[in-house]
């Protein structure tokens, strides 16, 4: 029992008192407020109940990790396990006099068929261990496995114990219950690193240097960076996963691909990514062809960019923008053309070598109307620098899509294009003729382009992803990421090489800006498809983060071409819950369930 006093000094005569404690141990402070020993199957301390197993045998033979299965479990128990290393001299002059003796008692023995055969096992495996440590170079050693295993009540515990009994019996491992020998194995799995003597003789058994590789405890895979944010739980063992993708020191890259069928759970993991990432004001630009995220950004106060035939925002396709290039780099007019081929490839049809020389010689007139050349100080307002200073001219200093549009009807090689374009210009999408008039100054920017339908999206997604790929580029030391919902739209067989091209580069090269991709997709098919897949291979391959929900069968086929996968790790893709994913992190496979708490349930519902 602990004493303790309390010590009241008055100090200077006045009414304050200072309270000194009396003098307590760290040991004290840890200790139990009771233990209850007296029932010989179990101990009670501070309303918990402890039972232990001592492993006595095992198979002859282990092909696998012994303890895998057990450290999987959710089941609370600790697990000890000691080596003690034997003198192979000693042992060598021990198992020569044994496996003398044993063979004399062989050829001379008339006992029963069953006795001989025992006799026989003992003189071959001692002959066995002999030639192992002389020829091999193996060292023997001595080892004890311990398993306590605690509950909240009595039937709890047992229910416990028979669950671990049959794990072990299933993984080839006999075990005993520590009856009247529980105290010693509860201590045998505290931290003191002590193995009494009243159970070592029970525990003990010899084994060979590689026999213990079956006995490696270290096999299930956590991952827990210390300024991640948290993703869920390991499924097989409650641990948490916390994951911190711009760790450069430990991921090579920030980059996330998002595969699953619909309704597996991988929008809700997306929203649940751009709440926490907000609140770490990292910017985030998504890019949402289903509108998914109009609710979240009006919740997390972002920006909503919405384009389509009744949406009053614009942004003008020709623009060059400032932040195209960085600072100290040049070739603004250069870089602007290599993307209009790309998007002019989305609306053209794939274009051959001469066809794209023509477009680029019209594109050239087109920006000389508006006095922009390859000389980079065309792109500032020369009539304001003395006062201002230098001023980069604005959407409305640049050309529109009908200046393009009126340049390629004069030339009857480019009259074709000219047709192409008049849906854009005159029909049902001029909203894309016009001068952006729209900020993109905040955190978190949502580009909503639904309305433009399904055959029209990806002319929306890449116009937008070549913008937030410029603000990826402003400031190398701001953390950032671009999220590429439906990605298959801009890499698949309805796209160009020269879009997923971009795309791909995007993700090999926003590592060095501070930024992470996130590809997100269902259709699998489609995001290999596009020359035999080179470019979903390429962004699968550059991105440190695979989350794969549920898939159906002909996807994990298709999946398994391009992403190593077990054959155990097929079949759990297939058969994951809603909610549940396979990732792959680093080197690390890990099921898990995504978690949240209720308000971020509540606020991702409504």
């Amino acid at each position: 029992m602990i004493k303790r006093r309390n010590i009241i000094i008055k100090k200077n005569n006045t009414k304050k008192f200072e309270k000194i404690d009396g003098s307590i141990s760290d040991k004290d402070k840890i200790a139990p407020a009771y233990i209850n020993m007296e029932n010989p199957k179990f101990i009670e301390i501070d309303n918990l109940y402890y039972a232990g197993l001592i492993v006595v045998n095992y198979y002859r033979e282990q092909s696998d990790i012994l303890l895998k299965t057990l450290i999987e479990t959710n089941i609370n128990m600790n697990l000890s396990i000691f080596y003690e290393k034997q003198d192979p001299y000693k042992t060598i002059k021990n198992l020569t006099y044994h496996i003398g003796n044993v063979g004399v008692e062989l050829k001379e023995s008339n006992s029963n068929r069953q006795d001989i055969d025992i006799a026989a096992f003992a003189y071959n495996d001692a002959k066995y261990i002999r030639r192992e440590i002389q020829v091999n170079n193996e060292d023997i050693y001595f080892l004890y496995i311990y398993i306590n295993i605690f509950a909240e009540n009595q039937k709890e515990l047992e229910y416990y114990l028979n669950k671990i009994e049959g794990i072990t019996q299933s993984k080839g491992m006999q075990t005993r219950r520590a009856n009247f020998r529980q105290e010693e194995t509860l201590i045998s799995c505290l931290p003191f690193a002590e193995n009494p003597n009243f159970i070592k003789d029970a525990a003990k058994r010899n084994i060979l240097t590689s026999g213990l590789i079956s006995t490696y405890p270290f096999i299930s895979s956590t991952i827990f960076d210390d300024e991640g944010i948290f993703i869920g739980t390991n499924i097989y063992n409650s641990s948490l996963v916390f994951i911190d993708r711009y760790n450069t020191d430990k991921y090579k890259n920030a980059n996330i691909c998002i595969f699953g069928t619909s309704g597996a759970g991988k929008s809700f993991y997306t929203k649940l990514l751009i709440l926490r990432y907000k609140l770490l004001g990292i910017k985030q630009y998504i890019i949402d062809p289903e509108r998914e995220y109009d609710k979240l950004c009006n919740k997390l106060k972002g920006t909503l960019i919405k384009i389509g035939p009744n949406s009053d925002t614009y942004i003008n396709i020709l623009e060059i923008r400032k932040e195209s290039i960085e600072e100290g780099e040049s070739g603004y007019l250069a870089t602007k053309i290599g993307k209009l081929i790309g998007f002019f490839n989305l609306i053209f049809g794939e274009l051959n070598e001469e066809e794209k020389a023509l477009i680029e010689e019209k594109l050239i007139e087109t920006y000389h109307t508006k006095d922009i050349t390859f000389n980079d100080d065309s792109l500032y307002k020369i009539n304001q620098e003395k006062i201002l200073g230098k001023e980069f001219k604005s959407s409305r200093d640049m050309p529109i899509l009908e200046d393009l549009y009126e340049i390629l009807g004069e030339d009857e090689k480019t009259n074709k294009f000219k047709t192409k374009l008049i849906p854009f210009v005159k029909g049902s999408m001029k909203f894309f003729n016009n001068y952006t008039n729209i900020e993109l100054n905040n955190d978190l920017i949502i580009a909503d382009v639904y309305d433009l339908g399904e055959e029209n999206l990806k002319y929306g997604m890449y116009l937008f992803t070549d913008i937030f790929w410029d603000k990826i580029k402003e400031n190398r030391e701001e953390k950032k990421a671009i999220y590429l919902d439906e990605i298959w739209r801009l890499i698949g067989v309805t796209s160009n090489k020269e879009v997923a091209s971009f795309i791909y580069k995007i993700f090999k090269t926003i590592r060095k800006y501070g930024g992470s991709g996130v590809a997100i997709t269902q259709d699998i098919s489609d995001i290999f498809s596009l020359e035999n897949g080179i470019y979903g291979k390429s962004i699968l391959n550059n991105s440190s983060i695979k989350t794969f929900f549920a898939l159906e069968e002909e996807n994990i086929k298709i999946l398994s071409e391009f992403a190593y996968l077990s054959e155990k790790e097929k079949v759990e893709i297939k058969s994951l819950k809603r909610g549940e994913c396979l990732m792959f992190v680093g080197e690390n496979h890990i099921l898990t369930k995504i978690e949240c708490s209720e308000l971020e349930a509540e606020i991702l519902s409504k």
